[in-house]
């Protein structure tokens, strides 16, 4: 590729499509791992494609009918768990897996050309101006929002207990978490793909977690490595010509295993 073609506006959009998703990452990514909620993130990733195809279906923005979704499995989610009919893995096993087949169906039913894969694996390059908006904008409602709840969501992720006894409305502050992950899937869908939304969030944590002595430094770290591998995963799969989403989960891969084989050396 010629070198005038490595900052083409598509290049430019991509990277900052997906240095905003790895700020909101960065943040957010470490509540999942602290709190044990992996699998939730992947479930909602998967109820995402119903968002999908409701928006094709009924001919509006995609990422508005994923926010929609989301928003519906994460109180319903809510609702039946503290119904407690089922346990938490099997209620989130049954909803995600319903909603994606869901999903699938209809848009097979809707007899409209959809490309599966760049909603499955991401499709980073195709980032257009309008969303380029739509990633700023979530950063900053994202970011700042967390900056506010911070530590009462520290606190509630250490001892929730505690956190009832100083007086912080946990439900409230859990709402606002969920809802903040929530535009985080609608947002990443377009970077990285259904399948791979979770690994940008544990990943990176998981990453600084090794690394980090405070929540605080943590999060920066986690979102700093986000940052590289979306760098360094663009230009990779622009050069080797490979899919940008695996490209840029493999480089937090290739991070996480350096940082974990330092680390094990320097504490054994």
């Amino acid at each position: 590729m010629k070198v005038e073609k490595v900052f083409d506006s598509f290049i430019i959009n991509a990277l900052i499509g997906g240095i905003c998703v790895s700020i909101i990452a960065g943040g957010l990514g470490c509540f999942v791992v602290w709190k044990k909620m992996a699998y939730f993130g992947d479930s909602l990733s998967h109820s995402s494609l119903l968002g999908i195809a409701i928006g094709i279906v009924l001919g509006f923005n995609s990422t508005i009918g994923t926010f929609l979704v989301c928003i519906v499995f994460a109180t319903l989610l809510t609702y039946l768990q503290n119904k407690k009919i089922l346990s938490n893995d099997t209620l989130l096993g049954i909803l995600a897996h319903a909603s994606l087949s869901i999903g699938i169906i209809a848009i097979s039913l809707s007899n409209q050309y959809v490309n599966l894969d760049a909603y499955l694996f991401g499709d980073i390059l195709t980032v257009t101006d309008n969303e380029v908006v739509w990633f700023v904008l979530s950063t900053i409602l994202v970011i700042s929002t967390l900056f506010f709840i911070w530590e009462k969501l520290v606190l509630m992720t250490i001892n929730e207990s505690v956190a009832k006894a100083e007086n912080i409305n946990t439900f409230l502050i859990q709402s606002i978490f969920l809802t903040l992950l929530v535009i985080f899937v609608a947002t990443c869908v377009k970077v990285v793909g259904i399948l791979l939304i979770t690994s940008m969030l544990i990943i990176p944590a998981a990453t600084a977690r090794q690394i980090s002595s405070s929540p605080g430094s943590m999060a920066l770290v986690s979102g700093l490595l986000g940052i590289l591998s979306i760098i360094i995963g663009v230009y990779l799969s622009i050069f080797v010509d490979i899919p940008t989403g695996p490209s840029i989960i493999f480089t937090l891969t290739l991070f996480f295993i350096i940082v974990l084989s330092i680390f094990r050396k320097q504490t054994s």
